[in-house]
């Protein structure tokens, strides 16, 4: 009779476990919000972030109007070349003010998966030495991937789940493979176009992944393919598309720190297989 038992608990732990189950369960503690409310806070607080980019914008020195023209969130290769040569103009002056408005218009691209954030990067290298722009993209986008992964754990959770509920499923599938190499994974998803990044954002905290693994992957993550905006950057009055930074030189650089990034994931698995 006691065997009986724990095979129905276990079951029953089994199927809990899964993603489907999860994502049910997690559903019906989210009634709470309706989809109104979600939406209205969200986009309050996306009011709010353009308050503050337009509070940096009136603060900033004294410009002519060509110079204005050119102030505004880059969001090809042109605007960031004729950005860059505005804000040079004046980074030595004031460079608080360009530094924080950089810093914060690259969080807010990333916390509202808004696209531009590439030319922000190259900008980055166009403006500051390599280790600083690096450091600066690197500590941008993880913090605004975390601030996305917030706004999605707290008010975007019901909409995901009622706009993207098979590709939860499958992420939850791929992340319960890799619960004990988060950090590895999250970092190999960054290096690698497998998953879009708005999408990963949205989703991590849907499926349990926990944020300091989250953040420290996507920190380190970023850092291989931002080392070509950043050098691209370097040149960034020679470019004239953002396809011009990419080689195949480039490209093998990627799938080289791609397959590093997956070795802890390949050698724990081994290992767990020779001591089982």
């Amino acid at each position: 009779m006691a065997v009986v038992d724990q095979d129905v608990q276990n079951k029953s732990e089994s199927i809990m476990d899964s993603p489907e189950s999860i994502i049910e369960t997690k559903f019906e503690y989210d009634q709470t919000m309706s989809t109104t409310k979600a939406v209205f806070i969200l986009v309050a607080i996306f009011i709010s972030s353009l308050l503050i980019l337009g509070y940096l914008y009136y603060s900033f020195p004294h410009m002519t109007e060509e110079e204005k023209q050119y102030i505004k969130l880059p969001f090809n290769i042109k605007d960031a070349q004729n950005l860059g040569k505005v804000l040079e103009h004046y980074k030595d002056t004031y460079y608080t003010q360009v530094f924080m408005s950089i810093f914060f218009c690259y969080i807010f691209l990333q916390t509202f998966a808004i696209p531009g954030s590439i030319s922000l990067s190259i900008l980055c290298g166009f403006l500051y030495p390599f280790l600083l722009a690096l450091t600066i993209i690197c500590l941008c986008s993880a913090m605004g991937a975390s601030f996305c992964y917030l706004l999605s754990m707290t008010i975007g959770r019901r909409l995901a789940y009622r706009y993207f509920p098979d590709r939860i499923k499958s992420y939850a599938k791929l992340v319960k493979k890799h619960n004990d190499n988060m950090f590895s994974y999250i970092m190999f998803l960054r290096i690698t176009p497998f998953l879009p990044n708005w999408f990963i954002n949205v989703c991590a905290p849907l499926v349990d992944v926990p944020i300091i693994p989250f953040w420290l992957g996507t920190f380190f993550g970023v850092a291989v393919p931002s080392v070509l905006a950043v050098q691209a950057g370097q040149t960034l009055h020679e470019l004239t598309s953002t396809t011009s930074s990419w080689s195949w030189s480039s490209v093998l650089l990627l799938a080289t720190f791609a397959s590093l990034s997956l070795l802890p994931v390949l050698f724990k698995a081994k290992l767990r297989d020779k001591f089982d």
